[in-house]
């Protein structure tokens, strides 16, 4: 516990050392919380105005990465994904790459310890190159976690993407990833007609360019049996995440419609952004 409050320290230190002159109420317009719950959450953040602090929740396979990815280039904030920190540990193989081998091929969550660990030194790197804020994909998984997150640093926005469990399943056995570029694609088509009040949904497969298809692989976790599993330890970890960011007035629910050209307009509307705007900020 010692070694994860010291983690939490430098957390802490990563996150306030960068601070930004922007202003989070006009342009981070959020729906979802009132006026009210908007003003007091930033009451806390002090005279000095910082950027955008902000997670993504989800079940595994969701599309956290995809749309958190997508916000980081529009919105110029770096997006921190645990998972590829616990993936890059593994295939440089750092000192904690044996234990965590174990534990992500079972589909069990990694320990406090090891993922705090990850993530500030991820931190530290950000700061070091002068990058403020981020969108978290990943982290928290617990209430523990979430409890560690709170004490070293402000929260703005928790945004909770939804999708139905049979959706969730053949989505993840169809990612694949190439080998050589390091792009990720998914071969499931999904085509769910509507069945006793459930709305249909469709997402068209990501299909890979001729180039990569002959070096595609699957994660090793891609198996139905991990990722049933991975799902039961969701349900029963995360899900009071939700509810922790829930009571605080921080979480955004967000239903996915669709895959990417159906959901990202409406995830960008829920969240009051232009689109147009922020890219032509960010070529000024």
């Amino acid at each position: 516990m010692a070694t994860i409050h010291r983690h939490m320290r430098l957390l802490s230190r990563m996150c306030y050392s960068s601070l930004a002159s922007q202003k989070p109420s006009s342009q981070w317009g959020i729906s979802g919380m009132d006026g009210e719950s908007w003003n007091l959450l930033h009451k806390k953040m002090g005279p000095e105005e910082r950027n955008m602090q902000w997670i993504f929740l989800g079940c595994p396979g969701v599309g956290k990465g995809t749309y958190a990815s997508r916000l980081s280039q529009l919105l110029g904030v770096p997006h921190i994904a645990t998972g590829d920190l616990v993936r890059e540990e593994l295939a440089q193989s750092g000192p904690s790459a044996s234990e965590l081998a174990g534990i992500v091929n079972q589909g069990k969550l990694v320990s406090d310890e090891i993922i705090v660990n990850l993530l500030s030194r991820r931190l530290e790197k950000s700061a070091l190159k002068g990058e403020t804020g981020f969108i978290l994909d990943g982290f928290p998984r617990t209430t523990n976690q979430a409890e560690i997150l709170e004490q070293a640093m402000e929260i703005d926005l928790v945004i909770n993407l939804k999708l139905r469990e049979d959706v969730l399943l053949q989505k993840c056995l169809g990612r694949r990833i190439c080998s050589q570029c390091g792009g990720n694609f998914n071969v499931a088509s999904i085509n769910f007609e509507e069945k006793e009040g459930t709305p249909a949904i469709y997402m068209a497969p990501l299909l890979p360019p001729p180039s990569c298809v002959s070096k595609l692989t699957t994660r090793e976790d891609d198996t139905e049996e991990v990722v049933k599993e991975r799902l039961r330890v969701y349900h029963a970890k995360s899900r009071p995440v939700e509810e922790f960011y829930r009571s605080r007035g921080k979480l955004l629910e967000f239903d996915l419609p669709g895959g990417i050209p159906e959901s990202w307009p409406k995830l960008l509307a829920a969240l009051n952004i232009e689109e147009s705007e922020y890219k032509e900020r960010l070529a000024a």
